[in-house]
C-alpha cells in the first residue's frame, strides 16, 4: 500500500487519518495521553530501597573462591541487583555495585572501560591494584579509584582472602550509550612504578585524619569529599556519625549507595527500615525520605550521581 503524498497528507480529512499517516513515518503526536507519561509533577524512581549484608556476601565469596578461579571469572564478584521489578543488573538507575574477592597468589587480568570505577577495601592485607602502570596497595579501609579508560588489574601477595566493595557508573554509561571495553593485549598490564602514594589511592589513616577536622551538618554528619576530578559523573564522600547520632530527615534528587566502613546503626529509607553493620550496603533511590541513626561510632562511604 502506497503512502500518502505530500498533498494528500495536507488534505487529510480526519484526525484519525492524520495520526495514522504520521505513524507510518515514525512520528507520534505529542498531545496524546500515554500509558507511561514522560512528564509528571514530581520526581519518582522505579528503583526501591535495598540492603545487602556483607556477612552473607562474604560467606558466598568464600564459596566462590573454592568453586571458580580467575581463569574462568575475570572478576570474582557478586553484583548487587536492585529488586525493583524488571531490573536484572543495576543497583540504582545510574549506579551499579558489587562485592569482589581475590585469593592469595591470584591475579586478575587487566582491562579498561568507559565507565568509571572505584573500590572500598573491606578486608585486605597484601592485595594490590595496578592502574595505568602504577602498582599500589589495597589495604583495609582504602578507597581506590579507576577513572574511565584507565587500564587496571589486581593481585594478592598476602596470606588471607581479600574482600572489597566495587562501585561503577555502568548504568549511566549504558543510558548515554558511549560504552567501550578492551582487554589488555598482554593479559596483565606491566608494572612501570611501585608506589604507596598513588593519586588513585586514599588510605584509611588519611580518611580518618580528614574526618577529625571536618565540619558537620544536621543531614549528613561530619563529611569529607573524596576528590575524583577524573570521574565527574560520581560524587564520593565519607561520613562520620558518633554513637547516638540521628540526622535531620531529608530527601533529594540524588541516587546514593552507602557502605558501612565502621560501626552499626539503622536507616529508614522510604517505607523501609534496615539495620546495618560493617561492610553492609544500602541503596537509596532518589526522592525517598532518608533518616539515619548510628547506634555505635560509625563511618560510612557514599557514592552518588
Amino acid at each position: 500500500m502506497e503512502r500518502a503524498s505530500y498533498r494528500e497528507l495536507r488534505d487529510l480529512s480526519s484526525l484519525e487519518a492524520l495520526v495514522s499517516a504520521i505513524g507510518e513515518r515514525n512520528m507520534t503526536p505529542g498531545w496524546i495521553r500515554r500509558q507511561k507519561p514522560f512528564l509528571y509533577p514530581e520526581m519518582r524512581s522505579a528503583f526501591v530501597p535495598a540492603h545487602w549484608r556483607y556477612a552473607e556476601a562474604r560467606a558466598a565469596m568464600q564459596a566462590a573462591g573454592r568453586l571458580i578461579g580467575t581463569d574462568l571469572a575475570e572478576r570474582r564478584n557478586f553484583v548487587l541487583r536492585n529488586p525493583a521489578p524488571g531490573n536484572d543488573y543495576a543497583t540504582l538507575r545510574t549506579l551499579v555495585s558489587a562485592y569482589q574477592s581475590i585469593l592469595p597468589g591470584e591475579k586478575a587480568r587487566s582491562h579498561r572501560h568507559a565507565p568509571h570505577a572505584l573500590r572500598v577495601i573491606l578486608e585486605s592485607r597484601g592485595s594490590y591494584s595496578i592502574v595505568d602502570g602504577d602498582k599500589h596497595p589495597m589495604e583495609t579501609g582504602d578507597i581506590v579509584l579507576t577513572p574511565g579508560w584507565s587500564w587496571h588489574g589486581h593481585g594478592h601477595e598476602g596470606s588471607e582472602q581479600a574482600y572489597w566493595f566495587d562501585g561503577l557508573d555502568i548504568p549511566l554509561n549504558l543510558l548515554l550509550e558511549p560504552m567501550f571495553f578492551e582487554e589488555h593485549p598482554l593479559g596483565f598490564e606491566p608494572v612501570r612504578r611501585v608506589t604507596q602514594d598513588s593519586p588513585m589511592r586514599f588510605t584509611w589513616s588519611d580518611t580518618q585524619k580528614r574526618l577529625e577536622g571536618a565540619a558537620a551538618d544536621a543531614y549528613f554528619g561530619r563529611s569529607i569529599e573524596v576528590p575524583a576530578p577524573a570521574m565527574p559523573t560520581i560524587t564520593l564522600k565519607v561520613h562520620a556519625w558518633p554513637a547516638g547520632w540521628r540526622n535531620r530527615p531529608y530527601r533529594h534528587s540524588v541516587n546514593t549507595v552507602y557502605v558501612a566502613m565502621q560501626g552499626e546503626g539503622r536507616s529508614a529509607i522510604g517505607e523501609q527500615t534496615f539495620g546495618w553493620s560493617f561492610g553492609d550496603t544500602l541503596a537509596v533511590p532518589a526522592w525517598n525520605r532518608v533518616e539515619h541513626h548510628a547506634t555505635s561510632d560509625s563511618v560510612l562511604f557514599s557514592m552518588s550521581d
